[in-house]
């Protein structure tokens, strides 16, 4: 009786859990982000450590952010974008034929995947985290489009200590809306989203501008996006 009763509160558990996330996802196809995991923990993180609370933060349209920046990221990040359904097989392959060879870890993650991270889950690396990031990557793709995807993309990473999305990212650094964003501005932004409390836009290391010509000589094999 025991064990049966278990088995039938996870059975509901598993089905309001669901349903739940049906609904999360698809409200998120319609509004702006408010928040997300990450930076919740940000701030927890600022507060513990006495430090002043920092979020700056401004939704903005991918129609109001330059086409050079989404280039860049998909150049960067996930050059099979347009074209997979939120998992990328060959990137898969790939990685781990690089991983067998080299001692720094490649990851295979895409925008999608990102995104799912971001947006519904916790940033810490698990095997269970990984699952749920790749449940959630198919509901965003079967229930998003592809424009809506990247648009959320751009306007939750974290850029800088406190600074998120495209539009804050873009002001500070460049001081400039994110519709002027140059193909060299868009590429430095791109360059530094695997560190970016580290790595600043405005203060190119070496490593940050190597990236910088390497995601230049990829946006020009790669068409505009067209949403």
């Amino acid at each position: 009786m025991v064990v049966r009763g278990i088995v039938s509160k996870l059975k509901w558990g598993a089905v309001f859990f669901a349903l739940g996330s049906l609904v999360h996802v698809w409200i998120y196809r319609l509004v702006p982000i408010p928040i997300t995991p990450l930076i919740c923990i940000r701030l927890v993180e600022r507060f513990i450590g006495g430090e002043e609370l920092k979020l700056e933060k401004q939704w903005v349209t991918i129609d109001e952010v330059s086409p050079y920046l989404p280039l860049a990221v998909i150049a960067a990040e996930d050059q099979n974008f347009l074209s997979h359904y939120g998992i990328d097989f060959d990137a898969i392959q790939k990685a781990m034929h690089k991983n067998r060879k080299s001692k720094n870890l490649y990851g295979a993650s895409t925008i999608t995947q990102q995104v799912a991270k971001n947006v519904f889950l916790w940033p810490h690396r698990s095997w269970i985290r990984k699952i749920f990031e790749l449940y959630y990557s198919f509901l965003i793709e079967l229930f998003w489009s592809k424009k809506r995807i990247m648009e959320v993309y751009l306007n939750v990473i974290e850029w800088g200590d406190g600074i998120y999305g495209a539009r804050q990212a873009t002001q500070t650094y460049f001081h400039h809306p994110p519709k002027q964003l140059s193909r060299e501005e868009a590429a430095l932004l791109a360059a530094v989203i695997p560190n970016p409390r580290v790595w600043r836009p405005d203060r190119s290391t070496p490593h940050v501008l190597k990236r910088k010509a390497w995601i230049l000589q990829q946006m020009r094999y790669l068409p505009l996006p067209r949403w």
